[in-house]
């Protein structure tokens, strides 16, 4: 295999504001602005055995999310490495998590290290497949 170059600082920057897009979405309470951020074949792998495979799912388990458990919550989300793949994708390491009601900030329990791969979509960078997973304290 040969080696993919870093990207350049442009595409550093658009690559690392996918999780933005996520977290203005997740700020909103928005699920079809949360969903418009995966591909239309996207998957999404959570803990507690969630697995979605269409946008379409993604949307519909957020808008329930959002009605239910992630009422008042905000996410967030830094990139701790950007590496691409190929020439239109990429995988994307961040950590963060998800803040409660009045949290200022992710707490241990919620804390979270996350795998995002990305795919462009003409001028896009969209989520092709996500998982995260819990950093344990």
């Amino acid at each position: 295999m040969s080696a993919t170059p870093l990207p350049n600082t442009s595409e550093a920057a658009a690559l690392s504001a996918v999780p933005q897009r996520i977290v203005a979405a997740w700020a909103e309470q928005d699920a079809e602005g949360f969903a418009e951020v995966f591909t239309e074949d996207a998957t999404l792998i959570l803990p507690g055995d969630v697995f979605l495979t269409s946008r379409e799912a993604i949307r519909a388990f957020m808008t329930q999310a959002f009605a239910g458990p992630f009422k008042g919550t905000r996410v967030t989300g830094d990139p701790v490495s950007v590496r691409p793949l190929a020439e239109n994708v990429a995988v994307l390491v961040t950590r963060g998590g998800v803040l409660a009601p009045g949290d200022a900030e992710v707490t241990a329990e919620r804390a979270i290290r996350a795998t995002w791969v990305l795919a462009r979509e003409g001028a896009d960078w969209k989520i092709a497949s996500y998982q995260n997973t819990p950093i344990a304290a």
